[in-house]
């Protein structure tokens, strides 16, 4: 019911969308943009998703609607795949491709609605709740980076936040940020409103068993989910029970940082980011060069 409701990690080569077509069609964002950045990386895509969902269903409506409509439970690795592949498509597809395609979301998303189990109505297209599935991936996506992968100024996060917004008015999510302090005003609203569930710790169980991450991060997978615990802001955990237990150590933190930076440097043939450059006449490392 999300705008992005899922750990995002790309996971296909040669995805079901030719992300080199239109050929010099821009996509909603451009090359040079934070979000072509952060997306590319996918220890941050995945730490990231880990804690945008965290946050996600620590409010009941959003909870109840993706527990209950989707497949996230008996078939984590095909939803995930979905998602990661609707995200690449919002950032790196042609602009006409990413319309069309989150049309198609907003279209299926109507048809998913309900009550959670204390009885209050919720609706998959509510702007409420697809501001807050917005403003939750943006902050666990961009933190990750930030966090693992290459500092980042509190300028870049308000570009980051900008550039989200015409993709999330596209979603439905009339409110999504456009600055880091609207990000943070959007947290405190909705502080009130987030409560514990046990559906979170089915969440990390299932992100702990599942064979999500190719190698070679099938190994440290785990840690990986924990990362992305750590980004979750303190009063949040509080609120959802997560201790220490499901956070990192320190030499784990730096072997998180190690693998995210490495994977900053690296082009992976075939993949959206890459074939998106290609799309539009730039080099296929345009992405992986140092600062």
């Amino acid at each position: 019911m999300s705008c992005r409701p899922s750990v995002y990690l790309p996971r296909v080569a040669h995805p079901p969308v030719d992300f080199t077509q239109p050929a010099g069609e821009p996509a909603l964002t451009g090359p040079d943009s934070i979000s072509w950045q952060v997306f590319k990386n996918p220890v941050a895509l995945f730490a990231g998703g880990v804690a945008a969902v965290i946050l996600e269903l620590a409010e009941p409506r959003v909870r109840t609607g993706v527990w209950e409509h989707t497949t996230f439970r008996t078939d984590p690795l095909a939803r995930m795949e979905r998602t990661g592949l609707a995200a690449m498509v919002t950032v790196y597809g042609a602009r006409s491709v990413a319309e069309r395609m989150i049309a198609g979301i907003r279209t299926m998303h109507a048809l998913v609605r309900g009550t959670t189990p204390p009885g209050v109505a919720y609706h998959a297209n509510d702007p409420e709740l697809l501001d807050w599935v917005h403003t939750t991936a943006a902050f666990g996506f961009l933190e990750a980076y930030a966090a693992f992968v290459r500092s980042v100024t509190d300028d870049d996060r308000d570009r980051f936040y900008a550039e989200g917004v015409a993709a999330g008015r596209l979603y439905g999510a009339v409110g999504a940020p456009a600055s880091l302090a609207a990000q943070r005003a959007q947290f405190e609203a909705m502080r009130p409103k987030l409560e514990r569930s046990d559906i979170v710790f089915e969440f990390l169980d299932i992100m702990k068993r599942a064979p999500i991450a190719p190698s070679p991060l099938g190994a440290l997978q785990w840690m990986l989910v924990r990362a992305g615990v750590d980004l979750v802001p303190d009063w949040a955990r509080a609120i959802l029970g997560l201790d220490e237990r499901y956070g990192l150590g320190s030499w784990e933190r730096a072997l998180v940082q190690m693998l995210g930076a490495a994977a900053d440097r690296v082009p992976v043939p075939g993949s959206p980011p890459v074939r998106a450059c290609r799309r539009m006449g730039l080099p296929a490392t345009h992405l992986y060069r140092l600062f």
